[in-house]
Parts: C-alpha cells; structure tokens; sequence
C-alpha cells in the first residue's frame, strides 16, 4: 500500500486529499507512459458523485496534453470499465469513483490493460509523479496533442454482453433492484427488462450528492423491507460504482457473498465449470462457508482482503469463482474483476436452472455469528502489532479454537484496524472483540 493509492485506487474526500491537479497529474503520466511508443488510448468511466465531472475532465486534460486519446464512457461501472478495456484493445483505463464512500469523497482507480487493477510498480511511478520525484514529462505539442472521444457505445456494447450471459430468460420473476443512486442506475434495469424480469427498481435517480446515502449493498435493511412489502422473489443492492452485489430472498433475508459463493460455486461444480474445483475467497469470508464447502467437497484458497488480492490469485491458478462477503464476487470466465450486476444474473442463472428460491439455496450455509468492529487509530500498523494488542489477539484465539476466530488488520483505505471475530455466540464475539479493543485504548494506540 502506497502514499496515495490504497487497495482500491488513490481516495479521498475531494478537493482535500484527492485534487484535480492530482487528476491531471495521473492523467499526465498515464498519457505519457502509454504513449511511449504509440499513441495511447485510454478509456474513461465515472460514477454519479458531484466532483467525478470534475475528475473526469482534469484526467482528460492531462492524458490529451501528454499526447494521448482519451475515450470517455460517461457515466458507467468499474466492471464496464474492465469490460471495454480488455475487449477493445485500450491500453488502460480510469474509473472515477469512491465506490461505497459518501457522495463527497471520490477517486482514481486504474486498470490495466487485461481488465484488472494495475500493477504496484506502476502505481509506485506514479506516486513518485505525484510527489515530484520523477523526470519532467514532455507535453505533446502540434498533431501529436491528444483529443476526447465519446465512447458512450463502449458501455452499450458492456450492456448487449451482460443480457448475452444468462442461458434462462427471467420471465415473470419479481425482482427488486436497489441502485444505489450510482453508476447502476444508467444500466441494470435494462438489462433485467431485456431478460423479461418484472423489474421494481429504487434509488436510480442520482443527483451527484445521494449515491449509497441509506441505499445501496451498505444499506441493504432498505432491501429487505422493499422486497417484503412488495412480495417479491428476489432482491439485489448495488453500491456506488456496482462492482459489488448484495442479494435479498422473498422473505427479506440478506444473502452476502459468502452465500453467493457457495451457491454459484456449487452450481458451477455441478454444471462442471469450476475450475480445480476451488473457491477462492479472503480471510474475512465466514467460519460457515468453510464448512459448507467441506461437506460438499470444494476445495477452497484464502487471500488478503480486497478483489484485488482475489483476482490475482484466480488469474494464476486459473481458478474460475472467487470474492468477498462484501460481494465483490469475480467470474472469470466472463469478467477481470467484480461486477454486480453480472453476479445478480449468474444467480439467477442458478435459481432458474434449479427451479429453486433464493432461500433454500442460501440456507444450507449456516453462518457464524460475528462482530466486525473499526478502531479509528492514529498508526495502523503501530496498533496491530503492539505486543499487548498481539497478546490478546493470541489469547482470543487460543480460546476460541475450531469454533472461532479472531482476526485484526488495517483498513486499505482508511485510518482503521478492523477487529473481527466469529464464534458461536454472539455474545462470544463481543467478549473477545471488547477485550482487544480495551488493549488499544489502554496503550493509547486509538484516536477516538
């Protein structure tokens, strides 16, 4: 993790620890990196919030005067991003978006040309821009300035593939979709029309300053109610840049990622279509999807937190299934990186073939209670590995033995470590939970 670039891109609230010099910036090194030996061409997607227009044009300015073409896809999802770049010959491409943050942070996250987030050791160049301490980049002068090209066909064309996945139409089902008032808004309902859903769709009205306030898969208690009021079959939330999916079944119980992997893992392992016969998921999936898989015989790989770490370790296995309770869910065999709108039709794909409910599928994961707490510390990395917070961690752990677990890490983006523990009760977590948190608070390590 770098100075600026965290494991989701560079974020920040904007105009304060994310500019649009910052913007130009990267787009000037960008341009220039890419443009080498050619003349670069980068396309550029956005999420709905106020200051992505803002973003949008500064990256443009610095990518157009170091020479590049910059293609902008308006405003559309990272996946669409990934989606264009890998199928369209682009060198990179940019998202604007600060996916489930508040409508008033934002960011820059780049993708490489294979449609998944760029290498460190570009971000680290980059990061040496940014702070002045890399050569002085020639500006394109004469024909060689780059232009700005609509390319609002590119997310279409992402559009048309999306409706193409399915093999089962959705005629008659009832499905809710909760957009987040993000970048969702401009395609999923469409596409679940397309495929002859009865689609009720909420929060798909942005308005530059409401994406992911009390909807979307960090709000998902407004799903469940939306699903349950209106009798319907199934349930999907979106967040802010619709790289991540929450499920809701006709009886407004959410269905995370951990459940999504076991349903459209053990589907694909019947369909013959999980490769190696393997998930692979982060340390934060639950105790429950472990044992769920162990009795149903899938093999199972566990990385860092973040998609990022996912689809790295998928691309070098050749894994087909991997992702996040968060719902950062990746299909390689159709996207680079997680997609929300994708994962909601593979599980319906699913449902359909099955002839199955939502409910019954996600049942047969029994879940752990757990407690996920954020500690706001001053250090991250001074709080996690104090000896009396690794002590304590160790304590937690020896007592919970195989019907638990406690695990402490820093927060990619934020100024956090998260303490997370699963046990058999509720009450467990909370006991283990408090006795870490106490430790920091008593050694000063928190900045509340």
């Amino acid at each position: 993790m770098g100075k600026y670039f965290g494991t989701d891109g560079f974020r920040g609230e904007a105009n304060i620890a994310l500019t649009a010099e910052h913007a130009f910036q990267v787009g000037r090194f960008l341009g220039w990196y890419y443009g080498q030996e050619k003349k670069a061409q980068i396309a550029i997607g956005k999420d709905t919030r106020r200051s992505s227009y803002m973003f949008e044009y500064a990256l443009a300015a610095g990518l157009t005067a170091s020479g590049a073409d910059a293609f902008l896809l308006h405003v559309t999802t990272t996946p669409s991003v990934s989606y264009v770049v890998r199928t369209e010959d682009f060198d990179c491409g940019i998202m604007i978006s600060a996916s489930h943050n508040p409508f008033y942070d934002n960011g820059i996250k780049i993708i490489s040309g294979t449609g998944q987030k760029i290498e460190a050791a570009v971000e680290e160049q980059i990061e040496k821009y940014l702070d002045g301490e890399y050569q002085k980049l020639p500006l394109a002068t004469g024909a060689d300035i780059g232009r700005t090209v609509d390319f609002a066909a590119g997310r279409n064309r992402y559009i048309g593939y999306l409706m193409s996945v399915p093999a089962h139409a959705f005629k008659n089902v009832k499905v809710g979709l909760d957009c987040s008032n993000g970048s969702a808004s401009a395609i999923a309902k469409s596409v679940f029309d397309a495929l002859r859903a009865k689609t009720y769709v909420i929060h798909n009205t942005p308005d530059g300053t409401n994406i992911n306030t009390n909807c979307g898969s960090t709000h998902i208690e407004v799903m469940q109610q939306f699903v349950t009021e209106h009798g319907l079959d199934v349930g999907f939330a979106y967040d802010g840049d619709a790289d991540r999916c929450i499920a809701v079944d006709h009886m407004g119980n959410v269905v995370d990622g951990d459940k999504i992997l076991y349903i459209c893992g053990k589907y694909l392992k019947e369909q013959g279509k999980l490769a190696n016969n393997t998930i692979v998921t982060t340390v934060m999936s639950n105790l429950g999807l472990y044992k769920a898989l162990d009795r149903e015989g899938i093999s199972y790989e566990k990385t860092a937190v973040g998609d990022k770490y996912v689809c790295e370790n998928m691309m070098a296995n050749g894994h087909s299934l991997g992702g996040e309770q968060s719902g950062h869910i990746i299909f390689s065999r159709h996207a680079a990186t997680g997609d929300g709108i994708l994962t909601s039709l593979m599980l319906m794909e699913a449902l359909m073939e099955k002839k199955a409910v939502l409910k019954d599928l996600a049942d047969e994961v029994k879940i752990y209670p757990q407690i996920l707490e954020n500690v706001r510390v001053s250090d991250k990395k001074a709080a996690r590995e104090h000896p009396r917070v690794q002590q304590a961690v160790a304590a937690a752990a020896e007592a919970l033995g195989e019907d638990g677990r406690i695990l402490v890490r820093e927060s990619g983006t934020e100024p956090l470590v998260r303490v997370m523990v699963e046990a058999s009760t509720q009450e467990l977590c909370r006991k283990y939970v408090d006795q870490v948190v106490q430790v920091m608070r008593e050694e000063g390590l928190t900045a509340e």
